[in-house]
């Protein structure tokens, strides 16, 4: 890696893993000017298609995943650490059981799995659109599933 200021090559100083070891920190220096800098390295899920209900494919995109999971999880007690680190381990799951295309339900399925365990009211957030909850019995039931598990 080349310094940001002088453009010369650059050296690790330290090297750490964060987020369930997703991401690597690591602070360099560089060679010359001895600048000190941080960097951020996070493992990137690639060349994933999504199938979608309709049978169409589309690459796999972080932003959708984390936008339904910030969803169900908005105004509950978790911190920007904490939704990051149930992202990535979401993230793994799919890369492990999808391989180079995973339908969309079985990334909800997965989401859903984990909701469960991290979160009780997000999992009914997140469950109630995934399978379209129309009416409070339904609602009922769900919460009785719950209650039952734990």
């Amino acid at each position: 890696m080349h310094c940001p200021l002088c453009h010369e090559e650059t050296k690790v100083v330290d090297s750490r893993s964060v987020n369930s070891e997703m991401t690597v920190r690591r602070r360099r220096e560089c060679l010359k000017c001895n600048f000190r800098f941080t960097t951020h390295e996070q493992i990137e899920l690639l060349d994933i298609q999504v199938i979608k209900k309709d049978g169409g494919r589309e690459a796999y995109k972080r932003i959708k995943l984390e936008a339904g999971v910030r969803k169900a999880l908005e105004k509950r007690p978790f911190g920007e650490e904490d939704i990051q680190k149930l992202i990535m381990s979401i993230e793994v799951e799919i890369q492990k059981v999808g391989g180079q295309q995973i339908a969309s339900q079985k990334i909800g399925h997965i989401v859903i799995n984990k909701l469960k365990d991290f979160d009780s009211v997000a999992y009914l957030r997140f469950a109630s659109v995934y399978k379209s909850f129309d009416d409070l019995k339904t609602f009922n039931l769900e919460i009785n599933k719950l209650e039952d598990s734990n």
